[in-house]
């Protein structure tokens, strides 16, 4: 999708730099990206403590 966005000009180069990526469009992808992924790992946490698990942790852990 093409689009115009104001970006703050410090916050990109920051962003390159901290990243070492090339160019303001891997820099916006990669924090759209890593913007889903944390989203993801918050939905997911909010199942600690509510999901039961039956086996044998013995077993898995030799199963090698």
């Amino acid at each position: 999708m093409r689009t115009n966005i104001v970006i703050d000009d410090k916050l990109m180069d920051e962003a390159l730099k901290a990243t070492g990526l090339k160019t303001k469009k891997e820099a916006v992808e990669l924090g759209l990206k890593t913007l889903i992924t944390l989203k993801k790992q918050a939905t997911i946490k909010e199942y600690r403590g509510k999901l039961t698990w039956e086996g044998d942790l013995t077993a898995v852990r030799t199963a090698r």
